[in-house]
């Protein structure tokens, strides 16, 4: 069942008011926070105008970016906001399109000090955090982009999408032998796959179907059992065509809604919050739209979504994961579909196309936005 804004009784509300329980957050009148661009991390290279998923390690507060137009992986140092190196071996924007363009998704294995990556030839590479270098190119076996993936800290599974192929599929590597345990198709899943998460709590990884069976109205979220190598169930998601998901507190996912296929035109912006054990959509926040990545913040309990198709142009939409409340759009520029956060500082990175008009990213750079005080 779809709630908009879950209202209670009337009765129920002033019972809680009066027991001090029930408040309205702070940034639900004229005192609400401001989010803003307060600089920019300059990347070195040829012009970024190819990117795709960017990274966040909290331990050695490092981010990671997806660079294509660079056919490499970015390394920033998310302390003192500064690039540090990149590692290069990738695809790279290809000629044929996106659906062979790489690097694409990617994820830190802390155990093993790695850093994995979804490439445009159907791989995922391996890079050795010490020595930073490729030392391992694993094929999933499709025709197309390896995207997007996650890990699974427990068994030590990576799990990653071919998101282009058809039917798409994906693949569950043991990221110690780094061999291929088991893949799963997804006959109808007819807009690709998208975003995946990784929950610690249920042992399943959760990954987003954007559209099911050819009704751009219905997608789906896939419950995976890494060990049975199965689809335990998929939980229907209506008005959504969900790409982003982000694991936030309470067992919640929000799910960043595309609108691909006319449905952000017929059903409006939205995203929307779904309960992980049981499917049901706990809130539905219509002040945004047009999502890709979406990432949680543990550091301030804020998810992040990068809306690069949000109706009046794209932006940064900075929801409240306690309240599940929307408290701000900030514009950011074409195509910033990819966002991650440093907890530790609270700094939330969107990659941005060459712009003359923004000191320091001439060439492209890192957005960096956060709470103004």
């Amino acid at each position: 069942m779809i709630h908009k804004r879950f209202v209670r009784p009337l009765a129920i509300l002033a019972s809680l008011a009066l027991a001090g329980i029930f408040a309205v957050p702070a940034f639900a009148d004229n005192t609400s926070p401001t989010y803003a661009r307060t600089g920019v991390i300059p990347v070195p290279g040829k012009p970024l105008n190819s990117f795709d998923i960017s990274f966040v390690e909290r331990a050695g507060q490092t981010y990671y970016l997806a660079d294509r137009s660079n056919k490499a992986v970015d390394f920033f140092d998310a302390s003192s906001d500064t690039f540090t190196t990149r590692v290069d071996g990738f695809v790279g924007a290809s000629p044929l399109g996106n659906d062979f363009s790489g690097p694409n998704g990617i994820v830190v294995v802390h155990d093993q000090n790695e850093l994995w990556a979804g490439d445009g030839n159907s791989t995922v590479k391996v890079i050795d955090l010490d020595s930073n270098q490729v030392v391992a190119s694993i094929s999933t076996g499709g025709t197309a982009r390896a995207d997007e993936l996650s890990y699974d800290q427990k068994n030590k599974l990576l799990l990653v999408a071919n998101d282009a192929d058809d039917p798409p599929f994906v693949t569950l590597i043991d990221t110690r032998t780094r061999q291929i345990v088991g893949k799963i198709s997804f006959p109808k899943a007819t807009n690709g796959l998208e975003q995946s998460v990784w929950d610690p709590e249920t042992h399943r990884f959760y990954q987003t179907l954007p559209e099911i069976g050819g009704d751009p109205d219905t997608g789906g979220v896939a419950v995976i059992d890494p060990l049975a190598l199965a689809v335990e169930k998929t939980f229907i998601v209506k008005n959504c065509q969900p790409a982003g998901l982000a694991f936030g507190p309470g067992q919640q996912l929000l799910l960043g809604c595309s609108g691909d296929n006319g449905v952000l035109e017929t059903r409006g912006p939205q995203v929307q919050v779904m309960d992980a054990r049981t499917g049901d959509i706990v809130a539905v926040i219509r002040e945004v739209g047009g999502a890709d990545e979406a990432w949680y913040n543990p550091g301030d309990k804020h998810y992040y979504v990068a809306a690069r198709k949000n109706p009046g142009g794209p932006v940064l939409a900075v929801i409240d994961a306690m309240s599940n409340t929307w408290i701000q759009n900030v514009s950011t520029g074409p195509n910033a579909h990819s966002v991650a956060a440093n907890p530790i500082n609270n700094h939330i990175y969107v990659p941005l196309r060459p712009n003359a008009a923004i000191p320091g990213c001439a060439n492209g750079c890192i957005g960096i936005y956060q709470q103004q005080e």
